[in-house]
């Protein structure tokens, strides 16, 4: 497995598709996969007391699902130890190569994907996960997330009049991402 980044595999076979450059693709997967770095940073500060190996062990394998678990973790103010977050990423990257392998061999036997909801799993999946880190959210955040959805909407569509639409999502991410630090209060 030479990409552990389920989103850069669906970004790098949508930009092979339409003959894309490889330092198109290669930009393009490190700006949507920059978000590990603030997903190691949150979690850092949790690891401090651990060794530097360690914590490059846990930062290579964290994903967003296994952050959406830590961080409910964290939201119900349990302890965080590197053993338990270990065991997460290392849980989560062999159910990924498992589900890779059989996705590799057993999708060729399902003609129209689409026909039983396949295509959508990604999204209801990140769905789940922003749904279920919104339970942990203080009252008081509810409307500052909900007022920098509404501005990724605003801009995603803006945006969508000037550049591409993977173009108009990335630099919108960037936008209001950016804008959510210097107004979280």
């Amino acid at each position: 497995m030479f990409v552990y980044a389920g989103a850069a595999q669906f970004i790098i076979c949508a930009m092979l598709l339409t003959n894309s450059t490889t330092l198109a693709i290669i930009v393009t997967t490190f700006i949507v996969n920059f978000r590990h770095f603030l997903l190691g940073a949150t979690l850092a500060p949790h690891f401090q007391k651990d060794s530097m190996f360690k914590n490059i062990g846990i930062s290579l394998l964290v994903t967003d699902e296994s952050f959406g678990v830590a961080a409910m973790k964290l939201a119900k103010k349990e302890p965080m130890y590197a053993a338990w977050m270990n065991g997460l990423n290392m849980t989560a990257y062999i159910v990924w190569i498992a589900a890779c392998a059989l996705g590799g061999i057993v999708g060729k036997l399902i003609p129209n994907p689409a026909l039983f909801g396949l295509d959508f799993a990604l999204t209801a999946m990140f769905v789940a996960l922003f749904v279920f880190q919104l339970q942990s959210v203080p009252k008081s955040k509810l409307r500052h997330i909900a007022f920098l959805i509404l501005y990724m909407l605003i801009f995603m569509i803006g945006l969508s009049f000037v550049v591409s639409s993977n173009v108009a999502v990335v630099l919108s991410t960037i936008i209001v991402a950016t804008l959510g630090v210097v107004t979280d209060r």
